[in-house]
């Protein structure tokens, strides 16, 4: 939980939460390169998770990018890295999904693996 990840020489943002892949002994001289999932948990930070880490988090090729909106009381699920030469960021999510407390979502890394967005909020 918020540990850095060093995404490129430029990017090492810490997520609220991410789930990454290996074990322990596999992060041993510096921080991990890539995750499954990334989760942020939002409310004055909401712009900026949308924003400017949702850019970073696309560019690093992060296939699974949550964050957990407190404002709006729902879930965004970032999904679909692609690069976008023509913009100042360079990529951005194509495909972007706001959830209901109802319904219930499950990660790329593990489809099986059901969430209830009702468990994700306060």
């Amino acid at each position: 939980m918020q540990l850095p990840l060093a995404l490129d020489e430029m990017s090492e943002p810490e997520p609220d939460f991410s789930i990454v892949r290996g074990v322990l002994a596999d992060l041993h001289g510096g921080h991990p390169r890539h995750a499954a999932l990334i989760v942020e948990v939002a409310e004055s930070s909401l712009a900026l998770d949308r924003g400017r880490k949702a850019t970073l988090y696309a560019r690093a090729g992060i296939l699974d990018y949550w964050i957990v909106n407190l404002v709006a009381g729902v879930l965004e699920v970032h999904r679909e890295p692609v690069a976008m030469p023509e913009t100042a960021a360079g990529w951005r999510y194509d495909a972007v999904r706001s959830l209901a407390p109802d319904q219930t979502v499950a990660p790329v890394a593990a489809p099986a693996a059901r969430v209830r967005v009702a468990d994700l909020l306060p």
